[in-house]
């Protein structure tokens, strides 16, 4: 087997493990406020967070070199957790990745002001069509626009920030920091807010947070070992194959099936996705590549961020990414 392929099958897994996680989420929403599901799935990450920090050998402090940056992050992403975890709760789930894979077209737009990224013509004509994918979605005056729609959207919004500040501060700050402040932030934010709608939890829907924590832990080091297996341009497109999960566990568990116009619209946004990709993955067309070093998840801070694991794990800087 090339290292392409392996790469390509080992991201596949990873996204299948990540849509399995996200079924969890959509089934514990059914019964908890997004609040309290983020609020336990951070708490359980803690123990795999205390073990990665005692391996990390590096020097230096937990002080932020960029506090502002780090600051704006670590709000993005709360903001990304609780909306996201709240959008699979309430809409199906072929819906919801349709409109979170509007993050790469954010991160383009948001690399120009952030990261001076110049993006031409062909790539802004991209964004524009991807965008129009979101409306074919979205169906505005159409489709009565609910809560879930804009959580999706707002959530999408958040990673692609959280994803574009990690390209500009990340060389500098130390990955301990880049790890906690976030997880940190969930913490605080998700536990003053749990007294609003806390719901006692049996031991069965515990252990479900706990293996919400694993898998996407697993499926984090999954996303490592394929970028060093295969190239990012290969391995990148394959988060697209979680539309086909979300179809076949919306089929399986909850009697969903996406319209023509979700089915459409996610064509779109798929198809302009992958082009920039490619785009990036050319020579000379990106100088930062910010999607193809987005590593393909959104950011929630209930787990670490695929670029910081592979740093304190797996002693990979996120400036290689």
């Amino acid at each position: 087997m090339g290292p392409n392929a392996k790469g390509a099958l080992l991201a596949l897994l990873a996204f299948g493990i990540f849509s399995a996680h996200d079924v969890i989420v959509k089934v514990l929403g059914v019964s908890y406020s997004a609040f309290q599901i983020v609020f336990f799935s951070t708490l359980l990450s803690f123990p795999l967070v205390t073990l990665m920090l005692i391996g990390d050998k590096r020097p230096g402090t937990l002080r932020p070199v960029y506090p502002g940056w780090m600051a704006l992050r670590a709000v993005a992403t709360v903001i990304t957790a609780g909306t996201a975890f709240y959008a699979f709760s309430a809409l199906p789930l072929a819906q919801v990745y349709a409109i979170l894979f509007a993050m790469p077209l954010l991160i383009t737009v948001l690399s120009v002001p952030i990261l001076g990224e110049r993006v031409g013509i062909r790539r802004g004509a991209a964004v524009v069509v991807g965008l129009i994918g979101v409306l074919v979605v979205l169906r505005p005056g159409v489709t009565e626009l609910s809560l879930g729609h804009l959580s999706a959207l707002v959530a999408a919004t958040g990673g692609a920030m959280a994803s574009v500040i990690v390209r500009k501060i990340g060389q500098e700050e130390r990955s301990a920091a880049l790890l906690l402040y976030p997880m940190l932030l969930n913490f605080l934010v998700m536990g003053a807010l749990l007294p609003l709608g806390y719901e006692p939890m049996p031991v069965v829907h515990l252990g479900a947070l706990a293996l919400m924590s694993l898998m996407a832990f697993v499926a984090s080091a999954l996303v490592i070992l394929s970028y060093r297996s295969g190239e990012a341009v290969v391995v990148a497109p394959m988060q697209y194959s979680q539309l086909l999960w979300a179809v076949l566990y919306g089929a399986l568990f909850f009697d969903e099936w996406p319209d023509i116009w979700t089915a459409v619209g996610a064509a779109i946004i798929v198809a302009s996705g992958i082009y920039i990709v490619l785009r990036e993955g050319g020579s000379g067309a990106s100088e930062n590549r910010p999607v193809l070093q987005s590593r393909s998840r959104f950011e929630t801070g209930t787990v670490p961020r695929t670029s910081v694991l592979s740093r304190s794990a797996f002693g990979h800087d996120a400036s290689e990414e």
